[in-house]
């Protein structure tokens, strides 16, 4: 997982394999958000328009904006209201202002109630154009609102006046009154000048006369965030923390998934492999106790960074493999000794694999040659956090099974070491993984499948081996009482199956089925 790519495929299994403690994280989230809720009062937002007539540069509109909400807009505003216990301050912290489209001002106010929230809107609107007005010329006394007329009036009565100097200051032959027209000229000039600024000042001065767009809408809903918002958040917000966890902790595991990281740290030969059916409680954690307990409640006892397990072919092939491991084993050892089989605490399909090569071990054939006598096995579950293994009576070495992605280094090392403590050679190491069988065919399948074997069933029992085992799809009690000919038996049988052209294929694997978890009285 350290090194694979995300991909929605493992997303689908967090959440699959996850899922009560995802249900349980969301509603803890909802809960939060719905409690932050309560410790946050409703809000309501209402907003408060104002034109601006003429036409404005983009940065003269940024500028009414900020003027909108000044100290001296809100303090004005506030005296307006008289608010117990609600400064200016406060509520500036409440408004906003920005500039829409059309030469409009926006103002926004936010309040606990939708009523407070419309005054606030509108008084603060009424201050502004107001403010503006005052700063521009607009709403001054009359007094001073006449001052430009006269002044216009007192520039046409003098250039007049210097032009009736003008005139009266002779024919200009004289170098004085050359002189004297000449300047009565510029004076005249530079008041004409200044009447044309003055006109020109007017419209600008003017263009300031702001108009509020009515009164603010009193609003019918909490601003955001409201409760369902919190607690919708709240819920996401757990769900993608959890994910984002499981992901952040599969990323820095430390488990050994490889067969060389495996081998490397238990310092010992790959067997092989075995496979092992799986079943619901394949891949859970054994434990006891109230801890045990919830993590069983909520699903945790579930390895989800373990893909899902393959398909597995017939009781046959599992079966060859297991004696393949076996065999290989044999040859690691001398003959007639007892080999110690360690499997880690908590590894219910390790487990289970050891029991199954056991158990294989017992009914497997002895070799002809002469180095190959039977070697007993003997399972020993060692903890992982105080591994212990106990001192050799008769043993002669220990193989350790285990599946991968279970146990990191230093636990793997941990279990060598115990096992060179009490002087026992981990002469091999044994990985077993879960695989889905296929579903076993029944008995009105087998009957349309070989009709002329049932009929000759009918009429006479068949003998599969020369120990006096029958096969037991014909019906017949096996009256075989040692191990020893039940094992001839076997190999007569495949012998027999050989040469009837009548046997079937799944009828051929009939006496590996006999062994085996899923024979009839077996150990399934």
């Amino acid at each position: 997982m350290s090194d694979d790519t995300i991909r929605l495929v493992t997303i689908g299994r967090i959440v699959r394999r996850r899922r009560r403690l995802l249900v349980l994280l969301v509603v803890v989230g909802a809960l939060v958000g719905y409690g932050t809720s309560l410790l946050l009062p409703p809000r309501y937002t209402t907003s408060a328009s104002v034109l601006l007539p003429g036409a404005w540069e983009e940065r003269e509109l940024l500028t009414q904006a900020e003027i909108a909400t000044t100290s001296v807009v809100v303090d004005r505003t506030a005296a307006a209201l008289g608010w117990h216990g609600v400064s200016g301050e406060e509520l500036r912290e409440q408004l906003t202002a920005k500039a829409a489209d059309g030469n409009i001002i926006k103002i926004s106010a936010t309040a606990d109630t939708p009523a407070r929230a419309q005054r606030l809107a509108d008084q603060v609107a009424e201050e502004f154009v107001t403010f503006a007005a005052q700063i521009s010329g607009d709403g001054a006394d009359p007094e001073a609102a006449g001052q430009p007329e006269a002044l216009r009036k007192l520039v046409e009565q003098t250039s007049r006046r210097i032009t009736e100097l003008a005139d009266g200051a002779g024919s200009g032959k004289s170098v004085e009154s050359v002189q004297t027209r000449t300047e009565l000229a510029k004076l005249r000039t530079a008041l004409q000048e200044a009447l044309d600024k003055l006109d020109k000042a007017e419209p600008a001065a003017g263009r300031a006369s702001m108009v509020v767009l009515g009164p603010a809408a009193r609003p019918t809903g909490e601003a955001p965030p409201t409760r369902t918002q919190l607690v919708a958040g709240g819920a996401l917000l757990a769900f993608v923390l959890a994910v984002l966890g499981h992901l952040a902790a599969a990323r820095v595991s430390r488990r050994l998934r490889t067969e060389p990281e495996i081998t490397a740290a238990l310092g010992a030969m790959l067997l092989g492999t075995v496979d092992v059916p799986a079943q619901g409680s394949a891949q859970r954690t054994e434990g006891r106790g109230a801890r045990a307990l919830v993590r069983r409640l909520l699903g945790l006892d579930v390895r989800w960074d373990i893909p899902a397990p393959q398909s597995s072919g017939d009781e046959a092939s599992r079966q060859i493999r297991y004696r393949r491991v076996y065999a290989r084993l044999r040859d690691q050892l001398p003959p007639s000794h007892v080999v110690l089989v360690v499997v880690p605490e908590g590894d219910a399909v390790a487990r289970r694999a050891a029991d199954r090569l056991v158990a294989e071990a017992a009914t497997a054939p002895s070799p002809a040659s002469a180095s190959g006598g039977r070697r007993s096995l003997r399972v020993v579950e060692v903890s992982v956090s105080r591994p212990m293994v106990p001192d050799p009576d008769d043993e002669s070495g220990a193989v350790v099974v285990l599946s991968a992605g279970s146990w990191t280094a230093g636990e793997l090392a941990g279990i060598a070491e115990a096992c060179a403590d009490a002087r026992h050679e981990v002469v091999g190491v044994v990985l077993a993984g879960t695989v889905w069988t296929r579903p076993a065919r029944t008995a009105g399948r087998a009957r349309r499948s070989a009709p002329a074997r049932l009929t000759a069933d009918e009429t006479e029992p068949q003998t599969l081996a020369a120990g006096g085992r029958t096969s037991p799809m014909l019906g017949t009690e096996d009256t075989s009482p040692t191990p020893g000919a039940e094992d001839r038996g076997s190999r007569t049988s495949t012998a027999d199956e050989r040469t009837s052209p009548a046997v079937d294929a799944d009828d051929r694997a009939a006496p590996a089925l006999a062994v085996g978890d899923d024979a009839p009285g077996g150990n399934g």
